[in-house]
C-alpha cells in the first residue's frame, strides 16, 4: 500500500500502460481490471481523481467498493 497526493494519483489514469486509480473518503482503489473502467473512463468520470462526491450520485452509492483491491491512502 502507498500513501498518494492528489497529484501523484493523477498519474494513474489507466492510460499509456498505467494502473487506474481512484480514491474515494481517502481509500485509493485499484479499477484497472473493472470491465466499465476500461480505458480508465466511467460514465464521464476519469481514473486517477478523487471521486467522493461523484460516487454519492451513482445508482450503486458505495456498495461496489468492498469488491475493489485497496491500494492505499490519498493524503
Amino acid at each position: 500500500m502507498a500513501d498518494l497526493t492528489r497529484e501523484q494519483l493523477a498519474q494513474y489514469t489507466g492510460q499509456n500502460g498505467q494502473p487506474a486509480y481512484v480514491a474515494v473518503d481517502g481509500t485509493i482503489y485499484d479499477v484497472t481490471n473493472v470491465g466499465p473502467w476500461a480505458g480508465g473512463q466511467h460514465h464521464g468520470n476519469v481514473a486517477g481523481q478523487d471521486l467522493s462526491s461523484v460516487i454519492l450520485k451513482a445508482p450503486h452509492l458505495k456498495s461496489v467498493l468492498p469488491k475493489l483491491p485497496v491500494v492505499g491512502k490519498l493524503i
